[in-house]
């Protein structure tokens, strides 16, 4: 086994809780489906949200999954790059994986697209 980082990124329409929270949750949730990842195998989960953000902390969404009581979490500020893409939210999942970094599907949905389509189109 070796540790392994899993990006993921997702846009939301507006600066709500509700919608920040279900936005990760749905992320988060790919990023689980894709990777097959237990609780057990999470290292730490870092998320960031671009600076209009600010309604709520996205890492709550990650309680709601059955075992990630103890899973470290933490939030942050994205660098706000003029230009860049709007109402952002942004994982990056260690996790102990035997897959190869060729092997981890990273996941960016709707307009998150547009961070990595080299990844997002695999």
């Amino acid at each position: 086994m070796m540790v392994r980082g899993i990006r993921g990124a997702i846009t939301v329409e507006k600066n709500g809780a509700e919608e920040i929270i279900s936005a990760t949750e749905e992320l988060l949730a790919e990023m689980i489906r894709l990777n097959q990842v237990s609780a057990g195998d999470v290292a730490s989960v870092l998320i960031t949200t671009t600076e209009d953000l600010d309604a709520a902390f996205p890492a709550k969404a990650a309680r709601s999954f059955e075992g990630w009581t103890y899973v470290p979490l933490m939030c942050a500020r994205e660098i706000p790059v003029p230009g860049s893409l709007p109402r952002c939210i942004r994982v990056m999942m260690h996790v102990n994986t035997t897959r190869s970094q060729r092997e981890v599907e990273h996941v960016f949905l709707r307009d998150a697209v547009r961070l990595r389509p080299d990844l997002a189109n695999r």
